[in-house]
């Protein structure tokens, strides 16, 4: 008895008795059958302990040392006296399986990690449709709506299409759902699905600086404040200064033009940050173009204006740089300074509202590693329910580690 108990916590196989095991490099063989006792017959529901014959069946496990397992099973038939034959019950392994319940559920918590299909299926010699197959009963509803909304795209070409686009809760940091379309018309259909009621449950929409989000919230969430994430409004005097900078380094000599490459970290970084020595290489560069030193200038002045922590100092700064940039003569500032006019509300916002699009951009980093090593995705429903079932598992584990 006492060997039977170890037997069932070594094993984890309920009711398993082993009656023999081999083993080699490569495999582990457990033989063993299931305790004999009565069974209710699926006809007439009388019990019978009768039984008609034995037959072997052969089931894959979860490794065990580093080896594949295989299970033989020596099966009983029982025969009841209405004359109904069947195979006797057991509570690790469902009828017309070849794998135990327990192998199909870790196929399920490896795919919550970023690898592909077939990665899980070598590392368990099953083929990979077997593992597509058993995750494929896997399957994600959408969320209701939180008070945070957070909308963005990334490039999934899936479903023959581009992009996808992905919603999440930015404050209490869950991946509600993935659509396969980023376009206006198809992303009012799927909040119409959400009722009023929740909709204006919504107070806060964060997004790009793509019109058609800022439309959608127009239309669908009139009671939410829309907030463009800081990082793409701020971006666009980076890409402003950058690109006078190497208009500027194109008509240069060779020598110089390599110097500037090199030193671009230094004239993209706040001056103020920069040392005292990589200031005066600053100061020299800037001596070279009349252009660059005043993108440099409108550069620097922008980055003052994050330093404002309320709405009003913000909006006033912004507008100042703006007026000026308008007439800065460097057509690409002029084109920053108009952008900012067309994004001034959902800006100026990010200065009162705290949230930003971070934990979204998170995501698709790894959304980016999961395409990558499955060398990308056909079938859209399997790409979004890899997704959730990743983030779902990386949240759950975050809850336990919370309350413990």
């Amino acid at each position: 008895m006492l060997y039977n108990n170890f037997t069932e916590i070594l094993t984890g196989l309920q009711d398993l008795i082993v009656t023999k095991v081999e083993d080699n490099d490569k495999e582990i063989h457990i033989y063993g059958e299931i305790k004999r006792k009565p069974h209710k017959c699926p006809c007439c529901e009388a019990e019978t302990d009768k039984i008609h014959d034995y037959r072997e069946q052969i089931i894959k496990d979860i490794p065990s040392f580093g080896r594949r397992t295989i299970i033989h099973l020596r099966k009983r038939r029982y025969r009841c006296g209405c004359g109904k034959r069947f195979f006797e019950d057991n509570k690790f392994l469902p009828r017309y399986h070849r794998m135990t319940n327990r192998l199909s559920a870790y196929i399920i918590n490896e795919l919550s990690n970023e690898i592909s299909f077939t990665s899980v299926g070598r590392k368990l010699d099953l083929s990979t449709t077997t593992v597509m197959r058993i995750f494929d009963y896997v399957d994600y509803a959408s969320q209701h709506l939180p008070a945070v909304l957070s909308i963005d795209e990334f490039k999934g070409n899936t479903n023959k299409e581009k992009y996808q686009c992905i919603i999440t809760d930015p404050v209490n940091k869950v991946v509600l759902d993935i659509l396969p379309k980023r376009y206006e018309s198809y992303l009012t259909q799927y909040f119409l699905k959400f009722n009023r009621s929740e909709r204006e449950h919504v107070k806060t929409f964060v997004s790009d600086m793509w019109k058609p989000y800022s439309s959608l919230a127009s239309k669908m969430f009139k009671n939410a404040e829309q907030v463009v994430d800081k990082y793409h409004w701020i971006r666009q005097a980076f890409w402003a200064f950058d690109a006078v900078r190497k208009e500027v380094q194109n008509n240069l000599s060779k020598e110089y033009r390599k110097y500037f490459k090199k030193s671009r970290f230094l004239l993209m970084k706040r001056f103020d940050k920069l040392t005292d020595e990589q200031k005066q290489q600053v100061n020299i560069m800037l001596y070279v173009s009349p252009a660059l030193s005043t993108a440099h200038f409108y550069k620097e002045e922008f980055l003052k204006i994050l330093d404002y922590k309320d709405r009003d100092s913000a909006k006033k700064a912004m507008s100042e740089w703006i007026d000026s940039a308008l007439d800065c003569g460097l057509p690409r500032f002029k084109k920053c300074a108009e952008t900012m006019i067309n994004w001034l509300s959902g800006i100026l916002n990010s200065f009162s509202n705290p949230v930003t699009n971070g934990f979204t951009e998170g995501c698709n980093n790894k959304i980016k590693v999961l395409k990558r090593n499955a060398y990308g995705y056909q079938n859209f429903n399997r790409f979004r329910n890899r997704i959730l079932h990743m983030f779902a598992y990386k949240q759950l584990n975050n809850k336990q580690a919370t309350a413990s």
